[in-house]
């Protein structure tokens, strides 16, 4: 069975697609330092797998700490690579933690990669790739405007990273990840307070928060309010097993969006939450917030045509999944 080095594969993305490996016959070693998720996603990929789970408790970022993953394991197929901070709103905050940390455990693994002629990187990239695109639905060939924010710009970085390794790399440029696995044991497990809209009003429901406030209301869009692509975060997982499998057969750098193709405003996504969970939720509506982009959603037609991939789970089945997600960790 192909081992694959999982960067990050403690945290909301990197545990379901743990899941997802192994079910598809390849060995995931999991390396994380759980310096932003928790041991519970851990127990609960062993829970869901009934076997235990290879983990390295390293920093991504410390070369000699990696060094030592890599010796101890042996012959590996490839890297998907997980571990970065996330938070828009706190990388405008505190951008020098994002550039450290994103950057640095990406030139930490390419290095690692080279040091023992391992070829094949999945890199988990991001819509905020684009900035604000000029034609909706964005595809790949749009050209990456400025960033919105630094953890927009790390995302760019890191591609322009990987096209100039000799690795061959799949980015992988998600829209908004949300839900859980239906057996509500893996979830994000994020140490800092949720900025994402879909575990906020979650919190709202569960008593958590009094309100979510809704960042601006005079957008250009159908009802004021921002516009996303909420994919599911297994239909997410999925996509990382598909671009392994392509680019083990396939060299070369690649880039795929990975989303639903359908953009859904701030307060559609409350009502389709409460309409799905039988749940009024309480919301306000604030000032705009630094580094929003306004809307942006998925042409899919690549990932669709070369990995044959494409979104099965429905917003309200994500919905769903989340709040008894939210629900589990009383």
């Amino acid at each position: 069975m192909k081992k694959i080095i999982v960067t990050g594969g403690a945290g909301y993305i990197g545990s379901h697609t743990v899941v997802e490996l192994i079910e598809a016959g390849y060995t995931p070693i999991i390396v994380d330092n759980l310096c932003n998720t928790s041991i519970q996603n851990i127990k609960g990929i062993e829970k869901i797998i009934d076997k235990k789970i290879k983990w390295h408790n390293t920093d991504c970022t410390n070369k000699s700490a990696m060094d030592k993953v890599f010796a101890t394991e042996g012959k590996i197929e490839g890297a998907i690579h997980f571990a970065a901070y996330k938070a828009v709103e706190e990388s405008v905050q505190n951008p020098q933690k994002y550039y450290d940390n994103n950057l640095g455990s990406l030139k930490v693994l390419l290095q690692c990669m080279s040091d023992n002629s391992i070829k094949n990187i999945i890199f988990s990239s991001s819509c905020t790739v684009y900035g604000m695109p000029d034609v909706l639905p964005v595809d790949e060939s749009a050209l990456f405007k400025k960033a919105e924010s630094p953890y927009g710009e790390t995302k760019q970085i890191c591609e322009g990273m990987l096209k100039d390794d000799t690795c061959n790399s799949v980015a992988l440029r998600y829209f908004n990840p949300i839900g859980s696995h239906s057996s509500a044991l893996i979830g994000d497990c994020s140490a800092d307070k949720p900025s994402n809209l879909v575990p906020i009003i979650t919190e709202v429901a569960i008593g958590k928060r009094k309100k979510i406030t809704v960042f601006g209301d005079d957008y250009n869009t159908p009802d004021g309010t921002c516009i996303r692509d909420y994919i599911h975060v297994v239909d997410l997982a999925k996509s990382h097993v598909k671009a392994m499998n392509f680019l083990i057969k396939n060299s070369g750098k690649h880039a795929f969006n990975v989303g639903t193709g359908i953009g859904v405003s701030v307060l559609e996504a409350i009502k389709v939450f409460e309409e799905s969970n039988n749940i009024t939720i309480n919301y306000t509506i604030g000032p705009r917030r630094d580094g929003d982009i306004e809307q942006i959603y998925a042409n899919g037609s690549l990932v669709k045509s070369k990995l044959g991939w494409e979104a099965k789970e429905t917003l309200e089945q994500a919905m769903i999944s989340a709040w008894n997600w939210e629900k589990s960790k009383k």
